[in-house]
């Protein structure tokens, strides 16, 4: 029988049944709707709604069915139509009428909410782990690369050399933001909604903070209406790992160029590549295409979550229901995908010859040569229009360009000697350029603010670890 049941004349559909359940999914909830069940018990024995005897022997009973579910011993009915009540009819069983009045000044609208905040809370907290993991085998490149340069690309073309630990950085840089992003949404997410009841909270001796305490949640509700409506906190994990999957989806997409045999860049192990079924020579970076592909997978969860929730009127919606799977699916998909990237690229090895001669280009020192000009006085939109000239007259004529320089009257000898390869990447040296000095500057600068993003999440992880028995 479900909880609501007797208000009607007869029992629900099996259509009804099979459509509404969530059951099939939400299990990834249950450890914290235990917690959350504990948290609010505590607070209707502190509100002397229920006795500290029931308190007890609920809480019990609320132990014994978090170790079936953890053991895989529990036994689903046909009329659990989700963990919640699943959970609570257990309890019901193991704990007679005291077991009854779990329920008691909360609705499944304030439930469910509140364990879905803990599990997003945790998670995002293990995404970021895996950041950090993936950044630390990005800036170990940087450093295994020394001095090494290669091509930077603006358009997939061939633009001004860099040196290799630059580029790594890059991507590290990026990810960095994607850490930001989860710490600054855990916070907004750090909110009990125990309490608010339905919509309208309760006539009964509640303490919303107190059990918001019992949970490590930084702060309770302020609104009961907006409380079980709030889904902005899943939107923003839904955001964050789509731009996460964007992020990861620009490495996927450059491993798989630099891996060909076009570029020639990079040879990936053998033990995070593939082959082919028909053809025997294939090597395949299916890691890296896959990760590639699942930033379509993450764009497609939030967007498809937001337009769910566009134009819901307060309070709760059954179409909220909808936000566990996208929620669950984008954080699992993108903890694999960040397992699977961070030995891919940590294992991975560098052909730092063809490396730099694709870097060794006459034509890559060009702005070099136009900022020598300007060294020297020129408006840099004429020293444009003459290095421009030169680059022209070398590919039409098939000159050198070192010798086009040369002759040039208003370059000569001494600019010429800017298109020598090596010479061009020893000249970036503005703050955050691509040359030695720049990059090794930069490389620090990185290297403390790992240590220090290693340090917030830590805080928060033992913070909440302490809180939820060390999930």
């Amino acid at each position: 029988m479900t909880l609501w049941q007797a208000r009607l004349s007869q029992g629900p559909a099996r259509e009804l049944l099979d459509f509404s359940q969530s059951l099939s999914f939400d299990q990834k909830l249950a450890r914290f709707d235990v917690l959350a069940s504990k948290a609010h018990l505590i607070g209707l024995v502190k509100g002397s709604i229920i006795t500290p005897q029931e308190g007890e022997l609920v809480s019990s009973a609320l132990d014994k069915a978090d170790e079936e579910l953890q053991q895989g011993t529990f036994r689903f009915q046909d009329t659990d139509e989700d963990i919640h009540t699943a959970i609570e009819r257990r309890v019901t069983e193991l704990a007679g009428p005291a077991g009854a009045k779990i329920h008691t000044a909360r609705s499944r609208n304030d439930q469910v909410v509140t364990a879905l905040r803990l599990y997003t809370r945790h998670e995002l907290l293990e995404v970021a782990a895996l950041i950090i993991e993936l950044q630390e085998a990005l800036a170990q490149k940087a450093v295994d690369s020394q001095d090494h340069y290669m091509p930077g690309y603006t358009h997939l073309q061939r633009a001004q050399p860099v040196l290799v630990a630059h580029y790594f950085l890059a991507h590290a840089w990026a990810l960095a933001r994607d850490i930001d992003r989860i710490i600054d949404s855990v916070s907004r997410t750090d909110v009990s909604t125990l309490g608010a009841g339905a919509l309208a909270g309760t006539s009964l001796n509640i303490d919303p903070q107190f059990v918001a305490d019992q949970l490590g949640f930084s702060r309770v509700f302020s609104n009961s209406l907006d409380a079980v409506s709030d889904r902005d906190f899943v939107i923003e994990a839904l955001f964050i790992i789509a731009t996460l999957g964007v992020h990861l989806s620009r490495i996927g997409e450059e491993l798989v160029l630099w891996s060909s045999q076009e570029f020639g860049f990079v040879s990936l192990a053998d033990a995070y590549s593939t082959g082919s079924s028909m053809m025997p020579h294939k090597k395949n970076p299916d890691v890296a295409e896959l990760v590639r592909g699942k930033a379509g997978r993450f764009i497609g969860n939030l967007t498809g979550f937001m337009a769910t929730c566009k134009g819901l009127p307060l309070a709760y919606n059954r179409d909220l229901q909808e936000d566990k799977e996208p929620v669950f699916d984008s954080i699992e998909q993108v903890k694999l995908a960040l397992r699977a990237l961070t030995p891919t690229i940590a294992s991975m090895t560098l052909n730092y010859e063809a490396l730099q001669l694709g870097a060794d280009s006459p034509f890559l020192a060009a702005t070099d040569l136009a900022e020598w000009l300007v060294s020297k006085g020129m408006p840099f939109r004429q020293a444009h229009e003459v290095v421009a000239r030169c680059v022209s007259e070398a590919l039409s004529t098939g000159s050198d360009l070192k010798q086009v320089v040369e002759a040039n009257e208003e370059l000569g000898p001494e600019a010429a000697r800017l298109v020598t390869p090596g010479v061009a990447i020893e000249r970036r040296s503005s703050p955050g350029a691509g040359g030695p000095e720049a990059v090794r500057v930069q490389a620090t600068s990185f290297a403390n603010r790992l240590e220090e993003d290693c340090g917030r999440l830590n805080r928060l992880a033992s913070r909440f670890s302490k809180i939820l028995g060390g999930f």
